[in-house]
């Protein structure tokens, strides 16, 4: 019952970090940039809903579509700010724009909202809910649905709509999408968007069980970039499995020593996949654009 206790737990913290991971990879495979800020976006997502709570005094999932939309603008901002400009530059440039961002967000928290952990409000309620012995908070079961949600919502556009054709195409090859007629520029500004949607969605979901600081978004970029090494990268499919599968490991390893050490193994199992299988789970390889 223990061990069924840490599946239920595990799940739902891996559904929150395979939205953290999703939006990591569309940027990735949009741009072939490495996009550090993503972390630090859950951090604004998740304190985003703090702010937001005593001016819209109602449950989570309410403030969940305004979180959304506003993370979006953020995105397009960021792409605006540290990508547009630099696109046509060394991978590195990107690279450090991003962290540069990253940095911005984590001090203008801090000034904002100081160091102290906060909680946004829960998305129906705090209540907790059992099945045959087993106890499931109401949290853990919103988080798991509205992820599911999301995440089943964008593999519809992506897979059976023109515009995620084109997105698709963008990712793909962007010299061939742009001379179809595609406009690359803007499935790009898109991308970033609903990148920093999915991010801002992970922040709201984890910051009421979780707490958020201005710090939270370091922690959250590794697991990202763990979970898309281990499912693959390039692979969206492989950056969902590879968040579940990593939250599992880090729920069943915090329960039988402690977090650090939960950490400290994820950290040694992220070497251990880049010597013996740097592919990923999945295998699909990320080409690099000249």
């Amino acid at each position: 019952m223990a061990a069924l206790q840490l599946l239920v737990n595990g799940v739902a913290l891996g559904a929150a970090y395979a939205l953290v991971a999703l939006g990591f990879v569309l940027v990735l495979n949009a741009t072939s940039a490495v996009n550090f800020t993503q972390g630090d976006l859950v951090m604004a997502g998740g304190l985003l809903a703090v702010a937001l709570a005593p001016l819209i005094p109602l449950p989570g999932i309410v403030l969940l579509p305004v979180v959304l939309a506003l993370m979006a603008a953020l995105g397009l901002l960021l792409a605006l700010a540290a990508y547009l400009p630099l696109r046509r530059r060394p991978p590195a440039s990107v690279f450090i724009s991003t962290i540069a961002v990253g940095i911005i967000l984590q001090n203008g928290a801090a000034i904002l909202f100081g160091p102290e952990p906060r909680a946004a409000p829960p998305l129906f309620g705090d209540g907790t809910l059992s099945f045959a012995g087993l106890a499931v908070s109401e949290q853990s079961l919103a988080i798991v649905a509205v992820a599911a949600v999301l995440i089943g919502s964008q593999q519809w556009v992506f897979a059976r709509t023109q515009l995620g054709r084109r997105l698709r195409a963008t990712a793909q090859d962007p010299e061939m999408a742009r001379a179809c007629g595609v406009p690359v520029t803007a499935m790009i500004l898109l991308t970033f968007a609903i990148g920093a949607a999915c991010a801002g969605a992970a922040g709201l979901l984890l910051a009421n069980r979780y707490f958020v600081t201005p710090a939270s978004g370091g922690d959250l970029i590794l697991k990202a970039y763990i979970a898309v090494t281990v499912g693959g990268w390039g692979s969206v499919p492989g950056a969902v499995v590879g968040a579940l599968l990593i939250a599992l490991f880090e729920v069943g390893v915090s329960s039988v020593l402690s977090y650090p050490a939960a950490l400290g193994a994820l950290y040694l199992t992220l070497l251990a996949i880049l010597v013996l299988r740097p592919q990923g789970l999945f295998g699909e390889a990320v080409r690099r654009r000249g």
